[in-house]
């Protein structure tokens, strides 16, 4: 690597162009090829594979949240010298993109099946083409340093080759099979739908109480139901089997209003006997937990609607009835009965599509399942074996554990036309099932078979549940599978530890043996500034691209980055992104003075050793001390300290005192220490630059090639490491008692109103030889700091008799009074501000003391008033006392 000099500062604008840098380093960054794994073949390697974002439309702030903490690990691990790799990748989105495209299509007049399904899929891949490349200008937007040489599509053909072998493995072993179970079904989509794709919303409705007579005429059972069209499937009603009330019913017939139709009163403990009734209606096909039920007894599954949500021919003269339409009929009709004896007001959560808003029903269909116990019984035994994932913050293993241990069996078959083909044919003369990776209809032990593969795709979580090692090459022994597998970290939401990461887990540990990452960093969601969930329904979404158009973004990353700790939500707010710009602004104004002192200073140029200041030991102690820490923190993903930490060096250490106390040396007639103090701000700036480049790449990259600096770009330039060398007590302890002193007469003159520009007389008193020191070898800090006309410092300081005073740690300062102000023109100042602070307690005391207020006055104005009082009283008593100070 070539040495480079900094440009000249006239190169560096007086203000920074978001924009211009953005676009001029992420095009330099792509085409040098710095963001590629494999760079250092000898380097240990380092992997995150990005959680694949949907292509169905534009990224989100909660994309936007999550990429930016992987991208500031891999960034700050490419630095310390690992072979870093970040996979990209986008997942086809089964329901979600197909859904899209038919809305598109409905706008044409159209449905996929007047397409059919190869000119409906080809419009898909167009789409799915369009959104990605939306997706890559967004990453781009945000300066992620993704691999795009490995990007994958979870319907890449390798990675559609890894689907089709762990569907065969898995149906091998008899962990796949073929059944009838309820499952979410969404009947405007037509389709079966994960828990993750049915959003629960509350909703007004009913609670209908129903009378079922018993056959032989001696009584009946009520009931009750949110869904009275579902009543038509009933097969039973249930008891609890020590329930007193219902012991000699147990067994009989009863007849279902309606249909006339002998079903059976059952005993069961599921049934809560203390809740309602005690009795339950039982519909198989209609309900989960019913259906559970219906299986232990052997009850008939009776299907009363159809895939679209009208009722079918079981459900008698209500057939090619919609089901709202349905529960409207039933309940008049079981009014007009006489056996509807009580409609109650209730509210109560409904599943609803996510995709399409349509009432998910629970329903009884034939579809493709995982048995998961024994995939979980593996992770369990990982988890509490010690050999697990690392899950951060930890109080997310029990949600985790929880989830797996109570795993149901995965519905993965949809009815839709995008996605994974399920790898399944039937026989249309034999009814032979062959589940194949290979088409068998291209194989020769199948030449002349009537063979049709089924109809419906997988889930797109089965896809998603192998992309840990499908990406990198499984089921092929690749060589990035060999180095980047398993990889290091999982950065992702806590809504999705059930539905994702502990599917990858299942499938990594039963494919590959091993985990697929090594921690599992859980984040919270971004929510609108009144703190709720940020939607398209309430329209309180933010696009980080006008974000990043308003305020640029290294603004927009480190707000997010920053904002929030982890398993915390964060809430959006506009002014913490306008503080994050002026933090930006604020480290290139500080390094533009520092390039204005550096024309012609190269890398080659600095020397820290030998003799320094007590402002140049102290910044370089402060800058170990502050990477070491920062580096400790980002190993604990706890990136909101580390913003704090680095705000707080850059604002006040670095800013706010070591480039003013700077100012002497580089303005001064000292060669020498003018340029050990441009060796210590060049090194200082250049690795303060590296440790926010993480947070803030773009304006770190354009301010560090300004910079005298060795190498092409800060991305891959080394990160800042502790050394011990630097470490100086000494300077912390002289510098802390100069910020103090300085601080304490900034104070005293703020206090008498005595501006900065109006040179004033110190006398100090050090407490010991050490402080006087101190104060004696860095006088000249003293008195261009606190603008003194005349500086005496000693141990036997005479004190005046008029004085301002402030004590700080080693010293006792005074600013005579006669230097300070014209104490009669102070005086009549504080005596006119006494009259109105008498004024405001005489009006405070008269309220609180008036009884007919006191008494209707609302609390909180009291507690209000009270402290009115307590403030103004306290200051005039500083006032009173300040005013006899000054009459001595």
């Amino acid at each position: 690597m070539s040495e480079q000099t900094n440009k000249t500062t006239l190169e560096m604008p007086t203000t920074y162009d978001p924009k211009a840098a953005e676009q001029k380093w992420y095009r330099t960054w792509i085409e040098e090829g710095y963001f590629r794994a494999g760079r250092v073949p000898e380097a240990e390697p380092f992997t995150i594979v990005i959680p694949p974002p949907n292509v169905t439309g534009m990224l989100h702030m909660g994309h936007a949240l999550d990429f930016t903490l992987q991208d500031i690990i891999i960034r700050v691990k490419r630095m310390q010298g690992y072979d870093a790799l970040w996979l990209p990748g986008a997942d086809h989105a089964g329901i979600a993109t197909q859904t899209k495209v038919e809305q598109k299509l409905r706008e044409e007049g159209l449905t996929r099946y007047d397409l059919g399904r190869e000119k409906f899929l080809k419009k898909v891949w167009e789409w799915k083409e369009h959104y990605l490349d939306n997706i890559h200008n967004q990453w781009e937007k945000m300066g992620f340093s993704l691999d795009y040489s490995r990007e994958r599509f979870t319907l890449d053909e390798g990675l559609s080759k890894a689907v089709r072998t762990v569907f065969v493995k898995l149906y091998e072993k008899g962990l796949i099979y073929r059944g009838k179970r309820i499952i979410n079904w969404d009947p405007v989509a037509r389709t079966a739908l994960s828990d993750i794709e049915v959003e629960h919303k509350e909703v007004n409705g009913h609670l209908y109480h129903l009378q079922y007579p018993l056959k032989d005429g001696s009584g009946h059972i009520t009931v009750a139901t949110t869904r009275p069209e579902t009543m038509l499937g009933d097969t039973a009603v249930a008891v609890h089997p020590e329930d007193e009330r219902y012991k000699d019913m147990i067994g009989k017939m009863l007849v279902l209003p309606l249909t006339g139709r002998e079903i059976p009163v059952i005993a069961d403990d599921y049934v809560d006997k203390e809740f309602g009734s005690g009795a339950v209606k039982i519909t198989p096909a209609h309900d989960p937990n019913d259906f559970e039920m219906g299986q232990r007894h052997n009850l008939p599954q009776i299907i009363v609607m159809d895939e679209d949500g009208k009722m079918n021919a079981e459900a008698g003269k209500y057939q090619g009835l919609d089901r709202s339409d349905c529960r409207k009929q039933i309940v008049a009709d079981l009014k007009e009965l006489g056996v509807l004896i009580r409609i109650e007001d209730h509210v109560h959560q409904v599943g609803h599509s996510e995709r399409t808003n349509a009432v998910v029903e629970p329903y009884l269909s034939t579809q493709w399942f995982v048995k998961m116990q024994p995939l979980a019984e593996t992770a369990i035994e990982a988890q509490k074996s010690g050999e697990g994932v690392n899950f951060v913050p930890d109080r997310f293993e029990k949600i985790y554990m929880h989830w797996i241990e109570n795993v149901r069996d995965w519905c993965i078959s949809r009815q839709l036309w995008w996605g994974h083909r399920i790898p399944a044919w039937y026989d249309a003369d034999t009814g032979e099932v062959i589940v194949s990776a290979e088409d068998p209809t291209t194989l020769p032990e199948y030449a002349g078979r009537n063979l049709k593969q089924d109809e419906d795709v997988l889930d797109t979580w089965f896809s998603s549940a192998l992309w840990p090692f499908s990406t990198l090459g499984w089921p092929e022994q690749t060589e990035d599978l060999q180095r980047y597998y398993p990889t290091n970290v999982l950065v992702t939401g806590y809504d999705i530890i059930g539905f994702w990461v502990s599917r990858m887990i299942f499938t990594a540990l039963e494919f590959t043996g091993e985990i697929p990452f090594k921690d599992v960093l859980i984040h919270g969601l971004i929510r609108a500034s009144d703190g709720r969930k940020m939607s398209k329904s309430l329209g309180n979404g933010v696009d980080p691209l006008e974000v990043i158009d308003n305020y640029g973004a290294d603004a927009m990353r480190y707000m997010v980055a920053t904002g929030s700790t982890p398993g915390q939500d964060l809430r959006f707010r506009e002014e913490r992104v306008e503080q994050a710009r002026n933090f930006a602004n604020k480290i290139w104004n500080a390094s533009r003075f520092a390039l204005m002192n550096l024309d012609g200073f190269t890398a080659s140029d600095i020397d820290i050793t030998g003799e320094l200041s007590t402002a140049d030991r102290w910044i370089l102690h402060r800058l170990n001390e502050t990477s070491r820490d920062i580096t400790r923190l980002i190993d604990a993903y706890e990136f909101g300290e580390t913003g704090r930490l680095l705000y707080n060096f850059i604002w006040d250490d670095l800013c706010d005192w070591y480039i003013e106390f700077a100012k002497l040396s580089l303005y001064g007639e000292d060669a020498a220490a003018k340029k050990k103090t441009q060796s210590v701000l060049s090194y200082v700036l250049d690795r303060t630059l590296r440790m926010i480049h993480p947070f803030m790449p773009f304006i770190s990259e354009e301010i560090w090639q300004h910079l005298p600096h060795e190498g092409e770009t800060i991305t891959l330039a080394s990160w800042p490491v502790y050394d011990p060398a630097f470490e100086n007590s000494g300077a912390v302890a002289e510098m802390n008692l100069l910020m103090d002193v300085i601080r304490a007469v900034r104070n005293i003159r703020a206090e008498v109103n005595v501006p900065m520009s109006k040179k004033v007389e110190l006398l100090i008193k050090a407490g010991d030889q050490t402080y006087l020191d101190i104060l004696t070898r860095n006088s000249d800090y003293v008195r261009r700091f606190c603008n003194t006309s005349e500086f005496e410092v000693g141990m036997d300081t005479a004190v005046p008799d008029k004085a301002m005073t402030a004590v700080v740690t080693g010293a006792e300062l005074y600013l005579p009074l006669a230097g300070l102000l014209d104490i009669d023109q102070e005086i009549a100042r504080l005596e006119k501000e006494l009259q109105h602070l008498d004024s405001e307690v005489q009006r405070v005391e008269k309220k609180l003391a008036n009884e007919g207020f006191v008494a209707k006055a609302p609390a909180k104005v009291l507690e209000e008033e009270r402290a009115k009082q307590a403030d103004y009283t306290e200051k005039r008593d500083k006032v009173i006392a300040r005013i006899r100070e000054l009459k001595g």
